[in-house]
């Protein structure tokens, strides 16, 4: 993706100061004279995607700013020889979110799940939904007490499965409600 240079001082402006710049600030980044020449440019950037404002008309990133390249595959198995080819941009929240909505995140403590690859410390990505198959990873409200586990469904019984021999299955004694299917795990190391 080719990006315009103006767009690109923007965005080294919001990865440095974590925020946004003003309109002067964009002038000024821009080396127009005028605050009119930033909001004609702006108005530009939204049009094409590349910013975006919230309700209350602040300027806010567009998916532009949470792109990122996606260079190939990587064998996991045998070793292959190396090929690095930008293929396309990836924009992790298209990839994961499908309802942003209903997306939140959640950090997990225990170590309920380490089997299945969560550990305490990593951060679930959820979709919010009452609707969960068997066999999926999901957030439970279960006797008054949320839980993060495999959903089981046999016969008529339904229970939450751990990722961990240490810990039992969980037989709902009075109630087992389903709060959101876990979509992706995050661990930054």
């Amino acid at each position: 993706m080719n990006k315009n240079p103006h767009l690109e001082k923007i965005i080294d402006f919001y990865h440095s100061h974590k925020r946004m710049p003003s309109y002067r600030e964009i002038m000024n980044l821009i080396g127009f004279k005028s605050k009119n020449a930033a909001f004609k440019l702006v108005s530009k950037l939204i049009d094409y995607g590349y910013l975006q404002k919230d309700k209350t008309g602040r300027l806010i990133p567009g998916k532009v700013f949470r792109e990122i390249s996606l260079l190939g595959v990587v064998e996991a198995g045998f070793p292959s020889p190396a090929e690095e080819e930008t293929s396309d941009t990836l924009s992790l929240d298209d990839w994961l979110i499908k309802n942003k909505e209903a997306t939140y995140i959640l950090k997990v403590q225990g170590d309920s799940m380490k089997d299945a690859g969560i550990m305490e410390g990593d951060m679930v990505l959820v979709e919010r939904t009452a609707d969960a198959k068997d066999g999926q990873i999901v957030i439970a409200l279960v006797d008054n007490e949320w839980t993060l586990k495999y959903l089981r469904k046999k016969r008529d019984k339904v229970y939450l499965e751990p990722a961990n021999k240490k810990y039992k299955p969980i037989f709902p004694k009075e109630s087992l409600k389903i709060e959101a299917v876990v979509k992706a795990v995050i661990r930054k190391y």
